[in-house]
Protein backbone atom coordinates (compact mmCIF):
# COMPACT_ATOMS: atom_id res chain seq x y z
CA UNK A 1 0.00 0.00 0.00
CA UNK A 2 2.54 2.64 1.27
CA UNK A 3 4.78 1.75 -2.16
CA UNK A 4 1.71 2.12 -4.20
CA UNK A 5 1.20 5.64 -2.82
CA UNK A 6 5.30 6.69 -2.93
CA UNK A 7 5.29 5.36 -6.40
CA UNK A 8 2.40 7.88 -7.73
CA UNK A 9 4.67 10.53 -6.21
CA UNK A 10 7.64 9.71 -8.37
CA UNK A 11 8.73 11.29 -11.41
CA UNK A 12 9.81 9.12 -14.82
CA UNK A 13 13.27 9.25 -13.78
CA UNK A 14 12.62 7.72 -10.11
CA UNK A 15 13.22 10.29 -7.74
CA UNK A 16 10.77 12.13 -5.53
CA UNK A 17 8.83 15.10 -6.93
CA UNK A 18 10.97 18.19 -5.08
CA UNK A 19 7.68 20.08 -4.65
CA UNK A 20 6.14 17.38 -2.98
CA UNK A 21 8.84 17.29 -0.41
CA UNK A 22 8.78 21.20 -0.05
CA UNK A 23 4.69 20.80 0.64
CA UNK A 24 5.61 18.15 2.91
CA UNK A 25 8.13 19.66 4.91
CA UNK A 26 6.22 23.37 5.05
CA UNK A 27 2.76 21.71 6.66
CA UNK A 28 4.52 20.87 10.07
CA UNK A 29 6.83 24.29 9.79
CA UNK A 30 3.05 26.32 9.62
CA UNK A 31 1.51 23.96 12.27
CA UNK A 32 4.51 25.17 14.40
CA UNK A 33 5.26 29.11 13.44
CA UNK A 34 1.06 29.24 13.72
CA UNK A 35 1.41 27.97 17.25
CA UNK A 36 4.04 30.87 18.37
CA UNK A 37 1.16 33.55 17.96
CA UNK A 38 -1.75 31.42 18.32
CA UNK A 39 -2.04 30.98 22.08
CA UNK A 40 -1.47 35.05 22.67
CA UNK A 41 -5.17 35.85 22.29
CA UNK A 42 -6.28 32.01 24.39
CA UNK A 43 -4.51 33.81 27.46
CA UNK A 44 -7.61 34.85 29.22
CA UNK A 45 -9.52 31.90 28.59
CA UNK A 46 -6.88 29.31 29.64
CA UNK A 47 -6.38 31.59 32.97
CA UNK A 48 -10.10 31.48 33.85
CA UNK A 49 -10.56 27.63 33.00
CA UNK A 50 -7.46 26.22 35.09
CA UNK A 51 -7.83 28.91 37.94
CA UNK A 52 -5.08 30.84 37.14
CA UNK A 53 -3.74 34.46 37.34
CA UNK A 54 -3.07 36.29 33.84
CA UNK A 55 0.39 36.56 35.09
CA UNK A 56 0.71 32.48 35.91
CA UNK A 57 -0.61 31.78 32.50
CA UNK A 58 1.73 34.22 30.52
CA UNK A 59 3.92 31.00 31.40
CA UNK A 60 2.15 28.77 28.85
CA UNK A 61 4.00 31.34 26.09
CA UNK A 62 7.17 32.09 27.95
CA UNK A 63 7.76 27.62 28.95
CA UNK A 64 7.59 27.45 24.72
CA UNK A 65 9.65 30.24 23.63
CA UNK A 66 12.37 29.11 26.36
CA UNK A 67 12.69 25.10 25.13
CA UNK A 68 12.19 26.37 21.71
CA UNK A 69 15.03 28.50 21.58
CA UNK A 70 17.04 26.37 23.33
CA UNK A 71 16.57 23.48 20.81
CA UNK A 72 16.91 25.56 17.85
CA UNK A 73 21.10 26.35 17.60
CA UNK A 74 21.25 22.00 18.81
CA UNK A 75 19.12 20.70 15.86
CA UNK A 76 22.03 20.74 13.14
CA UNK A 77 24.55 18.64 15.58
CA UNK A 78 21.27 16.52 16.32
CA UNK A 79 20.39 16.14 12.80
CA UNK A 80 23.84 15.03 12.13
CA UNK A 81 24.12 12.36 14.83
CA UNK A 82 20.57 10.83 14.03
CA UNK A 83 20.27 11.70 10.77
CA UNK A 84 17.66 14.23 9.57
CA UNK A 85 14.82 12.44 8.38
CA UNK A 86 14.89 10.63 12.05
CA UNK A 87 15.30 13.80 13.30
CA UNK A 88 12.83 15.84 11.69
CA UNK A 89 10.07 13.02 12.31
CA UNK A 90 10.97 12.95 15.99
CA UNK A 91 9.99 16.58 16.07
CA UNK A 92 6.82 16.36 14.48
CA UNK A 93 6.06 12.99 16.55
CA UNK A 94 6.67 15.58 19.84
CA UNK A 95 4.85 18.62 18.81
CA UNK A 96 1.72 16.60 17.77
CA UNK A 97 1.75 14.33 21.08
CA UNK A 98 2.83 17.10 22.91
CA UNK A 99 -0.38 19.49 21.46
CA UNK A 100 -2.42 16.75 22.02
CA UNK A 101 -1.63 16.88 25.69
CA UNK A 102 -2.08 20.53 26.05
CA UNK A 103 -5.71 20.22 24.97
CA UNK A 104 -6.39 17.70 27.58
CA UNK A 105 -4.03 19.77 30.51
CA UNK A 106 -6.11 19.76 33.84
CA UNK A 107 -4.16 22.42 35.46
CA UNK A 108 -1.65 25.46 34.84
CA UNK A 109 1.00 23.30 35.65
CA UNK A 110 0.38 20.29 33.23
CA UNK A 111 -0.22 22.82 31.00
CA UNK A 112 3.37 24.21 31.07
CA UNK A 113 5.20 20.88 30.95
CA UNK A 114 3.17 19.82 28.00
CA UNK A 115 4.14 23.53 26.21
CA UNK A 116 7.67 23.11 27.08
CA UNK A 117 7.54 19.66 25.48
CA UNK A 118 5.97 21.12 22.19
CA UNK A 119 8.35 23.79 22.22
CA UNK A 120 11.41 20.78 22.26
CA UNK A 121 9.65 18.94 18.97
CA UNK A 122 8.59 22.77 17.58
CA UNK A 123 12.34 23.85 17.82
CA UNK A 124 13.65 21.36 15.47
CA UNK A 125 11.02 21.61 12.29
CA UNK A 126 12.05 25.09 10.90
CA UNK A 127 15.84 24.21 10.81
CA UNK A 128 15.22 21.06 9.32
CA UNK A 129 13.22 22.22 6.40
CA UNK A 130 15.70 24.57 5.65
CA UNK A 131 18.34 22.23 5.44
CA UNK A 132 15.86 19.93 3.95
CA UNK A 133 14.50 22.45 1.07
CA UNK A 134 18.47 23.51 0.44
CA UNK A 135 19.63 20.14 -0.47
CA UNK A 136 16.56 19.16 -2.31
CA UNK A 137 16.78 21.87 -4.45
CA UNK A 138 19.54 23.35 -6.21
CA UNK A 139 20.23 27.30 -6.15
CA UNK A 140 18.94 28.12 -9.35
CA UNK A 141 15.55 26.94 -8.12
CA UNK A 142 15.85 27.28 -4.32
CA UNK A 143 14.18 30.74 -4.27
CA UNK A 144 11.15 29.40 -5.28
CA UNK A 145 11.57 26.55 -3.12
CA UNK A 146 12.37 28.92 0.62
CA UNK A 147 8.94 31.13 -1.08
CA UNK A 148 6.98 27.66 -0.05
CA UNK A 149 8.60 28.13 3.30
CA UNK A 150 8.84 31.50 3.46
CA UNK A 151 4.64 31.78 2.72
CA UNK A 152 4.55 29.30 5.98
CA UNK A 153 6.91 31.62 8.42
CA UNK A 154 5.32 34.72 7.23
CA UNK A 155 1.40 34.50 6.90
CA UNK A 156 1.17 31.97 10.08
CA UNK A 157 2.40 34.46 12.61
CA UNK A 158 -0.50 37.00 10.67
CA UNK A 159 -3.21 34.96 10.95
CA UNK A 160 -2.27 33.39 14.35
CA UNK A 161 -4.38 35.89 16.32
CA UNK A 162 -7.32 36.34 14.31
CA UNK A 163 -7.86 32.47 14.28
CA UNK A 164 -7.04 31.90 17.85
CA UNK A 165 -9.24 34.36 18.98
CA UNK A 166 -12.17 32.92 16.44
CA UNK A 167 -11.55 29.36 17.89
CA UNK A 168 -11.39 30.50 21.58
CA UNK A 169 -15.03 32.53 20.85
CA UNK A 170 -16.89 30.10 19.34
CA UNK A 171 -15.13 26.67 20.62
CA UNK A 172 -12.54 26.20 23.54
CA UNK A 173 -9.34 26.72 23.89
CA UNK A 174 -8.21 23.66 24.20
CA UNK A 175 -9.01 23.17 19.97
CA UNK A 176 -6.08 25.62 19.39
CA UNK A 177 -3.71 22.69 20.64
CA UNK A 178 -6.00 19.81 19.22
CA UNK A 179 -5.79 21.01 15.16
CA UNK A 180 -2.16 20.70 15.27
CA UNK A 181 -2.82 16.69 15.76
CA UNK A 182 -4.39 15.52 12.17
CA UNK A 183 -1.62 17.97 10.17
CA UNK A 184 1.11 16.62 12.26
CA UNK A 185 -0.32 12.85 11.40
CA UNK A 186 -0.25 14.10 7.83
CA UNK A 187 3.11 15.18 8.04
CA UNK A 188 4.55 12.04 9.87
CA UNK A 189 3.12 9.55 7.17
CA UNK A 190 4.25 11.86 3.63
CA UNK A 191 7.95 12.72 5.31
CA UNK A 192 8.16 8.84 5.90
CA UNK A 193 7.02 8.52 2.43
CA UNK A 194 9.13 10.88 0.41
CA UNK A 195 12.30 12.53 2.27
CA UNK A 196 15.44 11.11 2.83
CA UNK A 197 18.90 11.77 3.95
CA UNK A 198 21.43 13.03 1.56
CA UNK A 199 24.75 10.77 1.22
CA UNK A 200 26.97 13.35 2.72
CA UNK A 201 24.73 12.98 6.02
CA UNK A 202 25.46 9.23 6.28
CA UNK A 203 29.25 10.59 6.07
CA UNK A 204 28.71 13.25 8.59
CA UNK A 205 27.33 10.65 11.25
CA UNK A 206 29.97 7.76 10.95
CA UNK A 207 32.87 10.62 11.72
CA UNK A 208 30.97 12.16 14.83
CA UNK A 209 29.95 9.11 16.15
CA UNK A 210 28.10 9.85 19.06
CA UNK A 211 30.14 11.89 21.57
CA UNK A 212 28.30 14.72 23.05
CA UNK A 213 29.85 17.77 24.02
CA UNK A 214 27.87 18.36 27.68
CA UNK A 215 29.51 21.37 28.47
CA UNK A 216 28.78 23.26 25.74
CA UNK A 217 25.24 21.90 25.12
CA UNK A 218 24.68 23.05 29.04
CA UNK A 219 26.65 26.37 28.76
CA UNK A 220 24.55 26.95 25.66
CA UNK A 221 20.96 25.91 26.83
CA UNK A 222 21.56 28.14 30.06
CA UNK A 223 22.62 31.26 28.26
CA UNK A 224 19.31 30.75 25.56
CA UNK A 225 16.42 29.99 28.00
CA UNK A 226 17.89 32.61 30.63
CA UNK A 227 17.44 35.21 27.89
CA UNK A 228 13.91 34.18 26.83
CA UNK A 229 12.70 34.59 30.26
CA UNK A 230 13.92 37.56 30.48
CA UNK A 231 12.65 39.29 27.38
CA UNK A 232 8.87 37.45 27.98
CA UNK A 233 9.37 38.66 31.29
CA UNK A 234 11.35 41.28 31.84
CA UNK A 235 8.46 44.72 31.29
CA UNK A 236 6.37 42.88 33.62
CA UNK A 237 8.95 42.48 36.59
CA UNK A 238 10.36 46.01 35.68
CA UNK A 239 13.25 44.67 34.47
CA UNK A 240 16.60 45.66 36.32
CA UNK A 241 14.54 46.10 39.33
CA UNK A 242 13.57 42.82 39.92
CA UNK A 243 16.16 40.48 41.90
CA UNK A 244 14.40 37.80 39.31
CA UNK A 245 15.39 39.71 36.26
CA UNK A 246 19.18 40.36 37.73
CA UNK A 247 19.68 36.82 38.48
CA UNK A 248 18.26 35.58 35.17
CA UNK A 249 20.73 38.27 33.86
CA UNK A 250 23.78 36.99 34.95
CA UNK A 251 22.96 32.74 34.12
CA UNK A 252 22.48 34.63 30.54
CA UNK A 253 25.93 36.43 30.65
CA UNK A 254 27.59 32.98 31.95
CA UNK A 255 25.94 30.66 29.83
CA UNK A 256 26.61 32.53 26.66
CA UNK A 257 30.17 34.13 26.91
CA UNK A 258 31.04 30.97 28.13
CA UNK A 259 29.41 29.08 25.46
CA UNK A 260 30.26 31.36 23.00
CA UNK A 261 34.00 30.83 24.11
CA UNK A 262 33.96 26.94 24.36
CA UNK A 263 32.38 26.02 21.08
CA UNK A 264 34.57 28.53 19.35
CA UNK A 265 37.67 25.90 20.84
CA UNK A 266 35.82 22.89 20.89
CA UNK A 267 36.54 20.36 18.27
CA UNK A 268 33.11 19.01 17.06
CA UNK A 269 30.62 21.71 18.61
CA UNK A 270 27.34 21.23 18.99
CA UNK A 271 26.58 24.86 17.77
CA UNK A 272 29.46 26.15 14.87
CA UNK A 273 29.96 29.53 15.23
CA UNK A 274 33.08 29.41 13.41
CA UNK A 275 30.27 29.93 10.30
CA UNK A 276 29.60 33.55 11.44
CA UNK A 277 33.41 33.61 9.50
CA UNK A 278 30.82 33.75 6.25
CA UNK A 279 30.40 36.97 5.25
CA UNK A 280 27.16 36.88 3.48
CA UNK A 281 26.18 33.78 6.50
CA UNK A 282 27.12 36.35 9.15
CA UNK A 283 25.39 39.44 7.34
CA UNK A 284 22.39 37.40 6.36
CA UNK A 285 21.82 36.34 10.17
CA UNK A 286 21.98 40.05 11.17
CA UNK A 287 19.55 40.67 8.77
CA UNK A 288 17.03 37.77 9.97
CA UNK A 289 17.22 38.98 13.45
CA UNK A 290 15.87 42.29 12.49
CA UNK A 291 14.07 40.87 9.78
CA UNK A 292 11.88 38.87 12.88
CA UNK A 293 12.12 42.12 15.53
CA UNK A 294 10.25 44.14 12.70
CA UNK A 295 7.84 41.65 11.76
CA UNK A 296 6.71 39.97 15.12
CA UNK A 297 6.69 43.39 16.91
CA UNK A 298 4.35 45.10 13.85
CA UNK A 299 2.27 42.12 14.03
CA UNK A 300 1.55 42.65 17.73
CA UNK A 301 1.38 46.34 17.50
CA UNK A 302 -1.62 46.72 15.10
CA UNK A 303 -4.02 44.35 16.42
CA UNK A 304 -3.47 45.56 20.00
CA UNK A 305 -3.85 48.93 19.12
CA UNK A 306 -7.22 48.64 16.97
CA UNK A 307 -8.52 46.64 20.35
CA UNK A 308 -7.36 48.84 22.47
CA UNK A 309 -7.82 52.41 20.51
CA UNK A 310 -10.14 51.81 18.75
CA UNK A 311 -12.67 49.36 19.98
CA UNK A 312 -11.95 46.51 17.64
CA UNK A 313 -12.54 42.56 18.83
CA UNK A 314 -9.75 40.34 18.37
CA UNK A 315 -11.32 38.55 15.61
CA UNK A 316 -11.76 42.11 13.34
CA UNK A 317 -8.50 43.09 14.57
CA UNK A 318 -7.02 40.06 13.18
CA UNK A 319 -8.85 40.53 9.68
CA UNK A 320 -7.00 43.81 9.34
CA UNK A 321 -4.08 41.74 9.10
CA UNK A 322 -5.36 38.78 6.55
CA UNK A 323 -5.28 40.44 3.53
CA UNK A 324 -1.70 41.33 4.35
CA UNK A 325 -0.85 37.87 4.55
CA UNK A 326 -2.98 36.90 1.54
CA UNK A 327 -0.51 39.34 -0.77
CA UNK A 328 2.38 37.68 0.83
CA UNK A 329 1.10 34.44 -0.38
CA UNK A 330 0.75 35.85 -3.62
CA UNK A 331 4.08 37.80 -4.05
CA UNK A 332 6.15 35.24 -2.71
CA UNK A 333 6.48 32.86 -5.60
CA UNK A 334 7.17 36.01 -7.69
CA UNK A 335 10.24 37.22 -5.83
CA UNK A 336 11.68 33.19 -5.86
CA UNK A 337 11.70 33.32 -9.67
CA UNK A 338 13.35 37.02 -9.31
CA UNK A 339 16.28 35.69 -7.39
CA UNK A 340 17.61 33.63 -9.61
CA UNK A 341 17.71 36.76 -11.72
CA UNK A 342 18.25 39.71 -9.96
CA UNK A 343 21.00 40.83 -7.42
CA UNK A 344 19.25 39.80 -3.90
CA UNK A 345 21.18 42.64 -2.64
CA UNK A 346 18.82 45.02 -4.70
CA UNK A 347 15.77 42.70 -3.74
CA UNK A 348 16.40 43.16 -0.42
CA UNK A 349 16.91 47.06 -0.59
CA UNK A 350 13.64 47.27 -1.77
CA UNK A 351 11.97 45.17 0.32
CA UNK A 352 13.62 47.05 3.52
CA UNK A 353 12.22 50.49 1.34
CA UNK A 354 8.89 49.32 0.84
CA UNK A 355 8.18 48.08 4.47
CA UNK A 356 10.08 51.08 6.12
CA UNK A 357 8.05 53.20 4.12
CA UNK A 358 4.87 51.40 4.94
CA UNK A 359 5.69 51.79 8.65
CA UNK A 360 6.51 55.57 8.60
CA UNK A 361 3.21 55.66 7.23
CA UNK A 362 1.47 53.76 10.14
CA UNK A 363 3.25 56.73 12.32
CA UNK A 364 1.00 59.43 10.72
CA UNK A 365 -2.12 57.54 11.85
CA UNK A 366 -4.51 58.40 14.29
CA UNK A 367 -7.83 57.76 16.50
CA UNK A 368 -9.98 58.60 13.27
CA UNK A 369 -8.05 55.57 12.02
CA UNK A 370 -10.63 53.42 10.17
CA UNK A 371 -10.34 49.69 9.13
CA UNK A 372 -9.78 50.15 5.00
CA UNK A 373 -6.66 52.04 5.92
CA UNK A 374 -5.45 49.76 8.55
CA UNK A 375 -5.71 47.01 6.15
CA UNK A 376 -3.94 49.25 3.28
CA UNK A 377 -1.27 50.15 5.16
CA UNK A 378 -0.66 46.55 6.84
CA UNK A 379 -0.68 45.36 2.91
CA UNK A 380 1.78 47.85 1.85
CA UNK A 381 4.54 46.40 4.92
CA UNK A 382 3.03 42.65 3.93
CA UNK A 383 4.61 44.08 0.14
CA UNK A 384 7.80 44.61 1.01
CA UNK A 385 8.05 42.00 3.68
CA UNK A 386 7.60 39.21 0.76
CA UNK A 387 11.06 40.54 -0.57
CA UNK A 388 13.29 40.27 2.51
CA UNK A 389 12.87 36.19 3.36
CA UNK A 390 13.72 34.49 0.22
CA UNK A 391 16.92 36.59 -0.78
CA UNK A 392 17.92 36.64 2.78
CA UNK A 393 18.08 32.62 2.55
CA UNK A 394 19.38 32.31 -0.57
CA UNK A 395 22.09 34.83 0.22
CA UNK A 396 23.02 33.02 3.42
CA UNK A 397 23.38 29.48 2.18
CA UNK A 398 25.35 30.26 -1.20
CA UNK A 399 28.40 29.91 -0.43
CA UNK A 400 27.71 27.68 2.88
CA UNK A 401 28.97 24.10 2.67
CA UNK A 402 26.13 21.43 2.25
CA UNK A 403 27.39 19.71 5.31
CA UNK A 404 27.13 22.95 7.16
CA UNK A 405 23.35 23.16 6.25
CA UNK A 406 21.66 22.09 9.34
CA UNK A 407 23.93 23.90 11.50
CA UNK A 408 23.32 27.13 9.45
CA UNK A 409 19.53 26.97 9.84
CA UNK A 410 19.35 26.09 13.02
CA UNK A 411 21.84 29.76 13.76
CA UNK A 412 19.94 31.37 11.02
CA UNK A 413 16.42 30.48 12.50
CA UNK A 414 17.69 31.31 16.36
CA UNK A 415 18.58 34.77 14.88
CA UNK A 416 15.05 35.09 13.77
CA UNK A 417 13.45 33.59 16.59
CA UNK A 418 15.55 36.07 19.38
CA UNK A 419 14.85 38.73 16.99
CA UNK A 420 11.41 38.50 17.31
CA UNK A 421 11.30 38.27 21.54
CA UNK A 422 13.34 41.04 21.31
CA UNK A 423 11.69 42.85 19.44
CA UNK A 424 8.30 42.04 21.04
CA UNK A 425 9.96 43.63 24.43
CA UNK A 426 10.93 46.63 22.91
CA UNK A 427 8.06 47.56 21.95
CA UNK A 428 5.54 46.44 25.02
CA UNK A 429 8.43 48.46 26.91
CA UNK A 430 8.22 51.62 24.89
CA UNK A 431 4.36 51.35 24.15
CA UNK A 432 4.53 51.83 28.56
CA UNK A 433 7.02 54.70 28.91
CA UNK A 434 6.25 56.31 25.99
CA UNK A 435 2.80 56.39 26.72
CA UNK A 436 3.53 57.47 30.42
CA UNK A 437 5.47 60.14 28.70
CA UNK A 438 3.03 61.48 26.21
CA UNK A 439 0.67 61.44 29.34
CA UNK A 440 3.15 63.95 31.49
CA UNK A 441 3.43 66.28 28.41
CA UNK A 442 -0.36 66.37 27.45
CA UNK A 443 -1.53 66.83 31.33
CA UNK A 444 1.50 70.07 31.15
CA UNK A 445 -1.37 71.99 29.39
CA UNK A 446 -3.98 70.86 31.52
CA UNK A 447 -4.75 74.01 33.69
CA UNK A 448 -7.39 76.05 34.74
CA UNK A 449 -5.18 79.25 33.15
CA UNK A 450 -5.96 77.81 29.58
CA UNK A 451 -8.30 79.20 27.43
CA UNK A 452 -8.80 75.83 25.32
CA UNK A 453 -9.03 73.59 28.33
CA UNK A 454 -11.61 76.19 30.63
CA UNK A 455 -13.94 76.41 27.32
CA UNK A 456 -13.79 72.53 27.49
CA UNK A 457 -14.92 72.34 30.43
CA UNK A 458 -17.04 74.61 30.47
CA UNK A 459 -19.17 73.02 27.43
CA UNK A 460 -19.14 69.52 29.33
CA UNK A 461 -19.90 70.85 31.74
CA UNK A 462 -23.17 72.63 30.53
CA UNK A 463 -23.75 69.89 28.14
CA UNK A 464 -24.34 67.54 31.46
CA UNK A 465 -26.30 69.27 33.33
CA UNK A 466 -28.61 69.63 30.62
CA UNK A 467 -29.01 65.66 30.71
CA UNK A 468 -29.84 65.97 34.39
CA UNK A 469 -26.68 66.14 36.38
CA UNK A 470 -25.82 68.18 39.07
CA UNK A 471 -23.89 71.30 38.48
CA UNK A 472 -20.75 69.38 41.22
CA UNK A 473 -21.45 66.10 39.72
CA UNK A 474 -20.97 67.35 35.64
CA UNK A 475 -17.82 69.43 36.86
CA UNK A 476 -16.42 65.77 38.38
CA UNK A 477 -17.44 63.86 35.09
CA UNK A 478 -15.96 66.42 32.88
CA UNK A 479 -12.83 66.66 33.91
CA UNK A 480 -12.44 62.80 34.05
CA UNK A 481 -13.60 62.72 30.21
CA UNK A 482 -10.68 65.33 29.56
CA UNK A 483 -8.33 62.77 31.49
CA UNK A 484 -9.77 59.92 29.79
CA UNK A 485 -9.32 61.79 26.29
CA UNK A 486 -5.58 62.44 27.32
CA UNK A 487 -4.59 58.88 28.55
CA UNK A 488 -6.12 57.82 25.31
CA UNK A 489 -4.39 60.24 23.02
CA UNK A 490 -0.98 59.69 24.70
CA UNK A 491 -1.60 55.63 24.19
CA UNK A 492 -2.14 56.46 20.74
CA UNK A 493 1.03 58.36 20.48
CA UNK A 494 2.91 55.84 22.02
CA UNK A 495 1.76 53.19 19.06
CA UNK A 496 2.98 55.47 16.69
CA UNK A 497 6.48 56.26 17.84
CA UNK A 498 6.87 52.19 18.32
CA UNK A 499 5.64 52.42 14.23
CA UNK A 500 8.09 54.96 13.59
CA UNK A 501 10.97 53.57 15.94
CA UNK A 502 10.64 49.88 13.33
CA UNK A 503 10.82 51.97 10.06
CA UNK A 504 13.65 53.73 11.32
CA UNK A 505 15.09 50.35 11.79
CA UNK A 506 14.87 48.96 8.57
CA UNK A 507 16.04 51.98 7.05
CA UNK A 508 19.18 51.91 8.98
CA UNK A 509 20.01 48.48 8.24
CA UNK A 510 19.93 48.74 4.37
CA UNK A 511 23.30 49.95 4.19
CA UNK A 512 25.06 46.39 5.62
CA UNK A 513 23.21 44.37 2.68
CA UNK A 514 25.64 45.88 0.35
CA UNK A 515 28.58 43.88 1.99
CA UNK A 516 27.11 40.81 1.13
CA UNK A 517 27.86 38.83 -2.28
CA UNK A 518 26.02 38.03 -4.78
CA UNK A 519 24.99 34.51 -5.42
CA UNK A 520 27.05 32.72 -8.68
CA UNK A 521 25.68 30.18 -10.12
CA UNK A 522 28.12 27.68 -11.76
CA UNK A 523 26.31 26.61 -15.00
CA UNK A 524 22.92 28.40 -14.12
CA UNK A 525 22.30 25.52 -11.65
CA UNK A 526 24.83 25.24 -8.19
CA UNK A 527 26.58 27.44 -5.84
CA UNK A 528 30.04 28.07 -6.32
CA UNK A 529 32.12 27.36 -3.02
Amino acid sequence: MLERIAAKLRMPDGSINPWVIAITVTLATFMEVLDTSIANVALPHIAGNLSASRDESTWVLTSYLVSNAIILPLSGWLSSILGRKRFYMGCVAIFTLSSFLCGFAASLGMLVLFRIMQGVGGGGLQPSEQAILSDTFPISKRGMAFAVYGIAVVVAPTIGPWLGGWITDNYSWRWIFYINVPVGILSLFLTYLVVSDPPYMKRVKIKQGFRIDYVGLGLISLGLGSLQIILDKGQREDWFASGFIRTFFCLMLVGLVAGVIWELRAKEPVVDFRMLKNRNFAIATTAMFFLGFVLYASTMLIPEMLQEMLGYSAENAGLALSPGGLLIMCTMPFVGILVSRVDTRYLITFGCTISASALLVMAGWNLSLDFRHAVLGRMMQAFGLAFLFIPINVAAFAYVPREKTNMGTGIINLARNIGASVGIATVTTMLERRTQMHSARLMDRVNPMNPAYKNMVSGMTGNLVSHGATATQASAQAHGMIYGMIQRQAAMLAFLDNFKMLGVIFFAIIPIFFLMKRPRMSGGAVPVH
